[in-house]
């Protein structure tokens, strides 16, 4: 009802003020919903009607400037209601069918720009890069994150600490045989736990983290986990539960009203209960490599960083506390993007056993079951580089991009964005544009294949792109191929007997598949 109730006020381009309407708000998220009339009351008695003119004349300022255009929005939560919590990127399409593919949003007392398109995203991203190399500070993060590590993090400190971990993956194996070797190894431990379960329904999320998080750790901790390791699995658990309140109504006022929600009781209070335990996993682990680090053989990233801070005039940026972010956001960042990827590849295998058996068929005729697939092999696999590619683009995890700040005062499409702005570029638009792809919301690898050879198209932007692109791109494209032709090569992924899959999904870190069970019947 209240949510109706604002609506109706916003097309009449009236607000509500109160002192008391956080406290509504709140109490709009808690109550049963049974009680929640007793919160519509108390929000109308609460809530005085202000005149139109006043309001509309801070829209008309900030318009006046070249500003993008966008909804008008409501005092204190500004145009939150026009953002679904759970499917954003939707929203924001409805938005550019209206506005255009520059459009403006405000969250609080803070202005959000939302680009779409193939050719604006990419004067954002490359063109004008510089001028959106920033993140902003969002509370929900920088309450526990600070602006440290490698993906929050702004300035010359982030550079630092990009150029040393894009330097310390390369001398671990990143483009090299023996990181391709740990995957096969993974490949094998991952494929071992699917064949215990003997082609009996299973969800296959926590499998898929353990394995493609093995990688990572390996990398940066020095060791893997066991998939039957109740500690580690604890910890894949938590990290599911923080991304998916993380996306919330509760975070987004969380982030609005900080002193306010940091008060109240709520499912955003665990977000910061998770991070400590998931910083102290990673600091225990830090301790034990500074009991027994040997300067003269660098074991992993946490080594390689250590040793970095000894070195003389060594920059100001490399400390514990930034050591322990950057560890944190490669744990994270390489766990859950390409985890997330692969769960949707084996769901759409299932769902479309015509491509299946297809991928199957190559991977037969070209590599055959005596032997692992191997990195060289992926040029010989066109059909199945395809599929991976598609599977990427469909699956759209990273919908919204992670957001920009503007550094300077830019003009983008027409538009006078002040420094300060923050950018959201739009990789749904791109990767489901009508004018790139001939079938954007359907699953079809043809949108990678040329006269039967695998093309990579402009418009397949999954990493982000320009100077601030995932940092574990190459990482990433080793692990899906990998991963992939490895678990195609062995199993044949299918729906339960009577069961129908879907592809539903949920906002956590990622956009993710709803919790599904499949069979793999071994080949």
């Amino acid at each position: 009802m209240v949510k109706s109730l604002l609506w109706e006020y916003h097309e009449e381009g009236n607000a509500f003020v109160s002192n008391n309407v956080c406290s509504c708000l709140y109490l709009l998220l808690t109550v049963p919903k049974e009680g929640r009339q007793i919160s519509d009351a108390l929000l109308q008695a609460d809530c005085a009607i202000v005149t139109k003119r006043k309001f509309s004349r801070t829209t008309r300022r900030i318009h006046s400037r070249g500003f993008p255009p966008g909804p008008m929005p409501l005092p204190f939560v500004g145009n939150l209601l026009h953002l679904d919590a759970e499917k954003p990127h939707f929203s924001t399409q409805k938005l550019a069918d209206i506005y255009g593919n520059v459009f403006s949003l405000q969250l609080g007392n803070r202005h959000f720009v939302f680009v779409n398109g193939l050719e604006i995203v990419k004067e954002v991203l490359i063109h004008h890069g510089e001028n959106f190399l920033d993140r902003p500070k969002f509370p929900i993060i920088s309450d526990h994150a600070k602006t440290l590590g490698l993906v929050m993090s702004n300035g010359l400190p982030w550079k630092q600490q990009r150029r040393f971990a894009l330097s310390t993956l390369r001398n671990f194996g990143l483009g090299k045989r023996s990181l391709e070797e740990r995957i096969q190894e993974e490949s094998r431990f991952l494929a071992g736990a699917i064949e215990n379960e003997k082609g009996q329904p299973f969800d296959p999320h926590y499998q898929i983290n353990n394995a493609v998080s093995n990688v990572i750790c390996s990398i940066t901790f020095g060791n893997r986990f066991d998939y039957h390791d109740s500690q580690f699995q604890k910890l894949l658990h938590l990290l599911n539960e923080t991304g998916i309140i993380q996306r919330s109504i509760w975070a987004q006022l969380y982030n609005i009203f900080p002193a306010l929600m940091k008060q109240l009781p709520g499912p955003h209070q665990t977000i910061f209960k998770n991070w400590e335990q998931l910083k102290y996993f990673v600091r225990t682990i830090i301790k034990k490599h500074q009991e027994n680090r040997n300067p003269l053989e660098t074991r992993d990233f946490i080594d390689a960083y250590l040793n970095e801070m000894t070195k003389e005039n060594v920059s100001s940026s490399f400390h514990m506390e930034n050591l322990l972010q950057s560890a944190l956001d490669l744990f994270i960042a390489g766990t859950e993007t390409t985890s997330t990827t692969l769960r949707w590849a084996l769901l759409y295998m299932a769902i479309y056993p015509e491509i299946q058996e297809r991928v199957q068929s190559e991977i037969d005729s070209v590599i055959g079951q005596s032997r692992p697939p191997a990195m060289t092999d992926r040029d010989n696999l066109p059909y199945t580089n395809a599929v991976i590619h598609e599977i990427q683009r469909i699956s759209n995890i990273l919908p919204l991009n992670v957001p920009r700040l503007t550094t300077n005062n830019t003009e983008i499409a027409g538009f006078h964005l002040p420094k300060g702005t923050i950018l959201i570029c739009n990789l749904t638009s791109v990767l489901f544009d009508k004018d790139e792809w001939d079938t954007p919301k359907k699953f079809n690898p043809n949108h990678f294949l040329s006269n039967g050879q695998f093309r990579i198209r402009e418009a397949f932007v999954p990493f982000s792109a320009g100077k601030r692109a995932c940092l574990g791109e190459r990482l990433a494209r080793m692990e899906l191929f990998l991963f992939f032709t490895a678990l195609i090569q062995k199993f044949s992924f299918q729906a339960p007997k009577g069961v129908e899959l879907s592809l539903d999904f949920k906002m956590s870190l990622t956009l993710s598949p709803n919790q599904y069970h499949i069979c793999a019947v071994s080949r």
